[in-house]
């Protein structure tokens, strides 16, 4: 028993140092429990099979889906209108929203769904995304007392009272008191979060935003003019072009355009796994019905090519709506980046053309920036000077093997960073399906599928249904470091319960403080709960604290229902640390919380929240 409580607290002290990653502490605690043979391997292990664990695997790449398909930029776009842009406004609409969806939905969930929805609301209002993101996992937990399936710990005290001979609760039995720690939650979370978390994160968002380089693909779009002089022109059923190979039309020669891709859209053929492909145009490349050529060059030219091969025209081009065309440029498959040539290049003198960007990198050079000037038109011959800029297009892929010749140029910024950054937003209905699905599989009680199992079929659908780029981008969403934290902390528990330590501490504790009266009884129980919580799951903790309660009730003879609502409150209410329930895990890593975060701002609320219901408790359910 000494040797985990020693443990127990030695991880809890560099858990708030600070200076060793969390996961590698968790690891260490589990270690240190195998070698005293606290536990068996097999006991030490259960963590990471545990359904919890597996569940967030699942729903980050989900939340990585939501993201990543821009369904998350469009409802945080209709959020961000209805708070209009204010920052106060915004935290409340996260907060009460988060809130609702948790009273149904588990708080894992509910985290899960609303963080790529809150991150996005926050990189596009210009507000620090850390600010709202630990209120938003506290508020899951919130709203989890609003209902009595909101969270487990509320089941438990149902299932004590049952057993006891007492009256079942009610859907709504706990609306009453879950409504006092929402409104409490948010209004302190309201200062606290400003105090505590906005500055903090602007430090380390300026920080990285110091490390990152190259311009952003829209920066690129109009900084060369690529949309005044972008057109799109539609394959037609009936064009002379159809099967024919690119080489046999000489489009460059004869019209003086440059093609810079074929966007083919498969969504006529299959709706619910609609696919958009960008292909590089080759002399070898065969044009389909329907296809969508991006062409850059006059104008007189393209009307002259469109006329002669029964071409359509997408949009209409002038200088009124070129502005607004630049969401026509979109990038999935291949991109634009900038090169710079070095004084020493071998290159140099040489025409673009015999440099042989398309030769040996399948790249277009679609603009040279060279001083203030910008080359956009005949560059096939043009020659490059030291120092010139290129904008060159590509597949991401191929853009990225230009790194590897760094003797003749740079390669600005980070051409593999920004596709992941690219949004494949045609798969947002794709997403929205399956996220609904997921949400109607984890709360209809008449659809017989486990929550995990929902989460699990969720990830797998948007991995098949092409919601990510490649299966390796759906990996990158997962949180490891998230992820081994809680699942090495999880055996804790089940160390404190077989060396009879919470057994020993609840006891003590309530027996103690029962000859003060009910109020000073239920004080005791409510914040040995809310202890023990910090370091034991909240399930397990009011499965051990439940039966105490139900003891103490009785022995001085009064109602069990506030003592066991006080178990639930406390054991759900758990702020103060970043492993105590999954929520608080998952917003870590996108906030860039450290433990001592978690202490800045939860200590607090948890334990005015505690001093709150102790004194509400007696009067929304009286002890006679």
């Amino acid at each position: 028993m000494i040797s985990t409580i020693v443990i127990l607290v030695l991880s809890a002290l560099f858990f708030a140092w600070g200076k060793v990653r969390s996961d590698v502490v968790a690891l260490c605690a589990l270690v240190a429990l195998l070698l005293f043979q606290t536990l068996t391997p097999e006991e030490a292990l259960s963590g990471f099979s545990n359904s919890v664990v597996i569940m967030m695997v699942g729903l980050f790449v989900v939340g990585g889906a939501i993201f990543q398909t821009g369904l998350a930029k469009m409802i945080g776009s209709k959020l961000l209108s209805l708070s209009g842009g204010n920052p106060t406004k915004l935290y409340f609409l996260v907060m009460l929203g988060t809130a609702s969806i948790g009273a149904f939905v588990s708080n894992t969930g509910t985290v899960a769904l609303m963080l790529p929805i809150v991150v996005s609301m926050a990189s596009t209002s210009g507000i620090n995304a850390s600010r709202l993101l630990m209120p938003l996992a506290f508020a899951s937990s919130m709203g989890g007392m609003l209902t009595l399936i909101g969270t487990p710990p509320n089941l438990v005290i149902q299932d004590a009272l049952v057993q006891n001979g007492y009256e079942p609760l009610g859907f709504f039995s706990f609306l009453p008191s879950g409504l006092v720690v929402v409104v409490v939650g948010t209004l302190l979370l309201l200062p606290l979060s400003k105090w505590f978390l906005d500055g903090n994160s602007k430090k380390k968002d300026d920080a990285s935003a110091d490390k990152r380089k190259g311009k952003s693909l829209a920066q690129l779009v109009s900084e060369y003019g690529l949309a005044d002089n972008l057109f799109r022109l539609r394959v037609a059923t009936n064009s002379p072009l159809l099967d024919k190979r690119l080489a046999e039309v000489d489009i460059r020669k004869k019209y003086d355009l440059n093609i810079l891709e074929i966007r083919r859209n498969e969504s006529h053929q299959h709706r619910f796994l609609k696919t958009i492909t960008q292909q590089m145009a080759h002399p070898d490349t065969r044009l389909c019905a329907y296809d969508i050529i991006y062409v850059s060059g006059s104008a007189m030219g393209v009307q002259a090519f469109a006329e002669d091969y029964l071409l359509e025209y997408l949009d209409k081009h002038d200088v009124e709506t070129s502005s607004k065309r630049l969401g026509k440029f979109n990038f999935y498959d291949i991109g634009i980046a900038e090169i710079v040539i070095m004084p020493s290049s071998d290159i140099i003198n040489r025409t673009i053309r015999e440099a042989g960007f398309r030769s040996q990198f399948d790249v277009n050079v679609l603009g040279i920036r060279r001083h203030n000037a910008y080359l956009l038109h005949d560059l096939g011959e043009e020659q490059i000077h030291p120092g010139d800029v290129l904008l060159v297009q590509g597949t991401w892929s191929n853009i990225s093997r230009l790194n590897k010749d760094n003797r003749d140029w740079v390669l600005l910024g980070e051409p593999m960073a920004q596709a992941a950054s690219v949004t494949l937003d045609y798969k947002a209905p794709v997403a929205a399906a399956i996220m609904l699905l997921m949400v109607a599989m984890m709360v209809f009680d008449f659809i017989p599928i486990a929550p995990v199992t929902a989460v699990i079929i969720a990830a797998l659908l948007m991995v098949i249904t092409g919601c990510f780029r490649n299966v390796e981008a759906a990996y990158k969403t997962i949180s490891w470091e998230s992820i081994v934290l809680i699942a090495a902390m999880m055996p804790m528990s089940m160390a404190l319960d077989k060396t009879g330590a919470s057994a020993m501490i609840s006891s003590t504790l309530v027996n103690s403080l029962g000859a003060y009266g009910p109020m000073a009884l239920m004080a005791g129980i409510y914040f040995t709960t809310s202890l023990m919580t910090m370091f034991i799951s909240n399930t397990a903790t009011a499965v051990l604290l439940a039966p105490i309660a139900m003891q103490s009730a009785a022995q001085i003879g009064i109602s069990p229902v506030p003592f066991l609502f006080a178990v639930s409150i406390a054991a759900s209410m758990c702020f103060a640390s970043p492993f105590s329930t999954p929520p608080n895990a998952l917003v870590m890593p996108a906030g860039k919380y450290s433990f001592m975060d978690y202490i800045k701002v939860g200590l607090p609320l948890q334990i005015i929240m505690g001093i709150v219901m102790v004194l509400v408790l007696p009067l929304i359910f009286p002890f006679d």
